[in-house]
């Protein structure tokens, strides 16, 4: 094959590329497109040839239009443009996240023909990303809970049965719950048990942001559409897609934000800051809270119309101090995932009565914190109650509506029991947990506190 052959055929080899391929001429129109870049956007070879190339909607691009000096695009100053990271808006509206390299065609005289563009389409990139983000928040001891949860106690059973129940609905959730008590965690086991498990799960603060910030962060918005937008911006719902969106501190939204989200509810549709265009919104809504929204509604601070909308499946969260009886599940829990704590060096049995005892107002999150502090402050053995946090010292015991001694309650057979299960998983602690129904810390406590050294040769 020629030179001459390769010309000929050239057409058909720039239909084989993977990325797109534009060519552009001097004036900014387009003078050919290749497949790749009518699939990627969507668009036909009629509405796109001798159209101007801001039909993409480049958010690059109109950067450099903007800072073109002697040209009305700075690639004819540069000459060549690398892996340059940007949107584009395909035909139905949607940003394309790309890269894209450009470069001058010029003839043997140095005259400029015009100018082509690549585009490599990294939207599945970021899909992925995200995914990897979720599966990574999803590798947590389950071991003795639910969906991440930890606890049997019979107020937590009810919990993971309405979060199953509500997974297999497409209606929204709220979830109230003090800080701490695993908001996340509940709206999380939604998601996963839900038929958009496999779709994205978005969240946001919604505490965290100014009601303009809050505007974008939820909707997106196109280059210039407020002091500081340089660039278009996908928002929450739109990054959403057809999986699942948490809202979290819903009862902080401002109130002409609550006004859009419940238009969104409505309409499941919505627009980016700064553009006309209706998107449609296909994500499922879960919302959370710690505030009473029925208190704010008439107190005029919360749209008692879009709280009705919010609050059709309600989970309620129970704080730790209500549910104690996990709490030493819990602490076998934290001691498997902390760093440089090991089970021979857990509560010794009045620390863990302090631990019983104290009222808990920061829920798990706090206790997880206690157990932390503990690890750093201490030197070597077992974690001793000099060894907590202050607060918790000095917390009083008087009103403690705890047993006297919670978590040195011990079974007649309890001490056989354990060897009976260590022989019949031949010495196997994970195996012999779940043979007793309890965790493998739970294991290492008893086999230390009984002084059973079970080997595998035995």
């Amino acid at each position: 094959m020629t030179e001459q052959d390769i010309d000929l055929y050239l057409r058909e080899v720039i239909d084989t590329m993977s990325d797109g391929l534009i060519i552009i001429r001097p004036d900014g129109t387009i003078m050919m497109v290749n497949d790749a870049l009518l699939r990627m956007t969507g668009f036909s070879k009629d509405e796109l040839l001798n159209k101007p190339c801001s039909v993409l909607g480049c958010d690059a691009c109109q950067r450099s239009r903007a800072e073109g000096k002697q040209h009305w695009c700075r690639l004819f100053n540069t000459r060549k443009e690398s892996r340059k990271n940007c949107h584009i808006i395909d035909k139905n509206g949607n940003y394309l996240h790309v890269l894209k390299n450009a470069s001058l065609l010029m003839d043997d005289d140095g005259s400029i023909l015009g100018a082509v563009e690549t585009v490599t389409d990294i939207s599945e990139l970021d899909r992925k990303e995200l995914k990897i983000r979720e599966l990574s928040q999803k590798l947590r001891h389950e071991e003795n809970g639910f969906c991440g949860f930890v606890g049997h106690s019979p107020s937590m059973q009810k919990v993971y049965t309405l979060l199953g129940k509500a997974a297999r609905s497409d209606a929204p959730v709220i979830i109230y719950g003090e800080s701490g008590t695993g908001k996340e965690l509940a709206a999380q086991a939604i998601h996963e048990m839900s038929s958009r498990a496999d779709k994205p799960f978005v969240q946001l603060n919604c505490a965290a942001l100014n009601e303009s910030l809050l505007e974008s962060e939820l909707f997106g918005h196109v280059k210039g559409a407020f002091t500081g937008a340089y660039r278009h911006r996908q928002g929450r719902f739109e990054e959403a897609a057809d999986g699942s969106i948490f809202l979290d501190e819903i009862g902080d939204v401002p109130l002409p934000i609550q006004v859009k989200l419940l238009r969104v509810l409505e309409t499941r549709s919505f627009e980016r800051v700064g553009e006309n265009i209706n998107l449609s919104m296909d994500a499922r809504l879960i919302t959370a809270t710690n505030q009473d929204l029925s208190q704010l509604v008439q107190e005029k601070q919360f749209r008692e119309d879009f709280f009705f909308r919010i609050n059709v499946i309600p989970v309620h969260l129970p704080p730790l101090r209500e549910r104690k009886e996990d709490l030493p599940l819990l602490v076998d829990h934290f001691i498997d995932i902390i760093e440089h704590l090991e089970h021979n060096e857990g509560p010794a049995p009045e620390t863990m009565r302090k631990l019983m005892e104290y009222h808990w107002p920061g829920n798990v999150r706090e206790l997880k914190n206690a157990l932390e502090y503990a690890a750093v402050v201490k030197d070597s053995g077992p974690i001793l109650p000099e060894h907590l946090p202050p607060q918790i010292n000095a917390a009083a015991t008087d009103n403690c509506p705890c047993p006297e001694q919670p978590y040195s309650v011990t079974m007649p057979d309890e001490k056989q029991a354990l060897i009976n299960a260590l022989k019949q998983a031949g010495g196997n602690k994970s195996k012999a947990a779940k043979i007793l129904g309890v965790s493998r810390g739970t294991v290492h406590n008893r086999m230390r506190k009984y002084s059973v050294q079970y080997r595998l040769d035995e």
